[in-house]
């Protein structure tokens, strides 16, 4: 068993004040598998103190300083891969291969991409007679999730170091692993004592406590929407700035007449990778009524063809989902559609044959749901697909919009009449015969998906502040 029991602050490893001892649980067997030590407001005090004294010398460091720090970390990271892949592999139940060749590369694309944006980053304007100028924002905190653990890491520590600022990072207990490897990768690349710190937590002490405390000037989030709300309620009283990224219920809208066999398993892949546990999953495919048919003949045969395995062996299998409550939640939403009246095509609930104990998901597809059933409307976050039919494009476009959410979208089809379709669905991220972002592309969401982006240029904006002087000197 992997044991973090201290917390990174101020550039040692130091021993909670009061925290309690957490047992991380190995989502394939339901044994521990990582201890860590929850930590309290006391450590979230002498957390965010680090941070501040650091950043008077932080943010007056240049572009230069800053780029060489991030390619040590780079150099650092790249040394780390197969610790941090075994470390998300154990604990959250990515596949190795899945862990190895996306969930750790994407945390380093992100220190690329934001070292290229730095390099091309204007820090001073003029308009008028004005001189705008972008500075370090301050001291941040960062409350991140457990499905792409790294990559929502990442896509907030880089920018916020390229920015100039501090940074206090509370990840996910559920997967707190390859926090602690990131940590001692800072540690080997020699950023400067207070600029990031990591304190483990939950978010009841450590996460609340950060959203509260007067000294923080940022709270960056990813995870619920449920959640989210009471991290802005917590940041209110101090006015802080606030940037989320949080659910998202995407929808696939297949468009008439569309070549399936060929564009579907490209967007389906998206329901299926990461057993489901993705923001941008495209899980609700919306088909021509006179295509249905074909439709779920064609993602039957991907479902059915899925293999549940081992996550600690290589292969393009899917493992388990990160824990009992998620596998409890997806379990309800599974029979919520079938107590509706929605048709199951292929799977269903409890585990997949041969599967005793873990949280495994059956690969799942319903049809005949409709917009108002919970399933879809409520993030899965599972190996769940539903078919709803539609009559028309409008109604398409319709049933796509018809969440509370607006994260990302995807249209299944040809492209040229797909760019038509992209500008009005309401989401932050419209694919086309794909699901994935791109790291160098602004990143978040419309309505209760959040605000804010992340991602290279547009990311590194939202960890500055933006200054106006006037009466300078010509």
């Amino acid at each position: 068993m992997q044991s973090y029991t201290r917390h990174y602050i101020g550039g040692q490893w130091v021993e909670s004040d009061g925290g309690a001892h957490h047992l991380v649980i190995d989502p394939s067997t339901e044994q521990p598998c990582t201890e860590i030590t929850l930590g309290t407001a006391s450590d979230v005090d002498k957390a965010v103190a680090a941070a501040r004294a650091a950043f008077e010398s932080w943010s007056q460091t240049s572009v230069e300083e800053r780029q060489a720090v991030l390619a040590r970390i780079m150099t650092a990271y790249k040394a780390r891969m197969p610790d941090l892949a075994k470390a998300i592999s154990v604990e959250m139940g990515a596949p190795m291969g899945l862990a190895s060749m996306a969930q750790v590369p994407s945390g380093l694309g992100h220190f690329a991409m934001t070292a290229k944006a730095l390099a091309e980053f204007r820090f001073e304007e003029t308009i008028g007679k004005a001189r705008v100028r972008h500075e370090p924002l301050g001291v941040v905190a960062m409350i991140t999730p457990w499905n792409w653990p790294l990559n929502q890491i990442c896509a907030k520590v880089a920018p916020a170091l390229a920015a100039g600022d501090t940074m206090i990072l509370k990840p996910s207990e559920e997967a707190p692993g390859c926090a602690a490897i990131l940590a001692e990768i800072m540690d080997a690349a020699s950023v400067p004592a207070g600029v990031f710190n990591l304190v483990n937590g939950d978010g009841a002490g450590v996460g609340a406590a950060l959203c509260a405390h007067r000294d923080v000037d940022m709270v960056s989030f990813t995870g619920s929407t449920r959640a989210g709300i009471a991290v802005a309620q917590a940041a209110a009283p101090t006015v802080k700035r606030v940037h989320q990224e949080l659910g998202g219920k995407a929808a696939n809208l297949v468009l008439e007449g569309s070549d399936l066999a060929a564009v579907l398993p490209p967007t389906v892949a998206g329901v299926l990778a990461n057993s489901g546990q993705s923001c941008i999953a495209p899980t609700r495919l919306l088909v021509h009524r006179n295509q249905v048919g074909e439709a779920t003949a064609i993602v039957k045969a991907m479902m059915e063809q899925t293999q549940v395995g081992d996550p600690a062996e290589m292969g393009a299998h899917i493992g388990p989902v990160v824990n009992k409550a998620q596998y409890e939640k997806i379990q309800g939403l599974i029979q919520s559609a079938i107590d509706e009246g929605a048709t199951l095509v292929t799977g269903g609930t409890g585990r997949p044959d041969g599967r005793g104990a873990g949280f495994f998901v059956r690969p799942t597809l319903f049809a005949d749901v409709t917009p108002d059933m919970r399933i879809a409307q409520e993030e899965t976050f599972g190996p769940v697909a539903t078919i709803t039919a539609y009559d028309d494009q409008a109604d398409g476009i319709r049933i796509a919009n018809d969440t509370p959410y607006g994260l990302s979208a995807t249209i299944s089809g040809d492209p040229a009449a797909a760019a038509a379709v992209a500008p009005k669905l309401r989401a932050g991220l419209v694919t086309i015969n794909s699901w994935s972002p791109d790291l160098g592309a602004p990143f978040g969401g419309y309505k209760q998906s959040g605000n804010g982006r992340e991602n290279g240029r547009y990311g590194l904006t939202d960890f500055m502040e933006v200054k106006t002087v006037l009466g300078l000197p010509e």
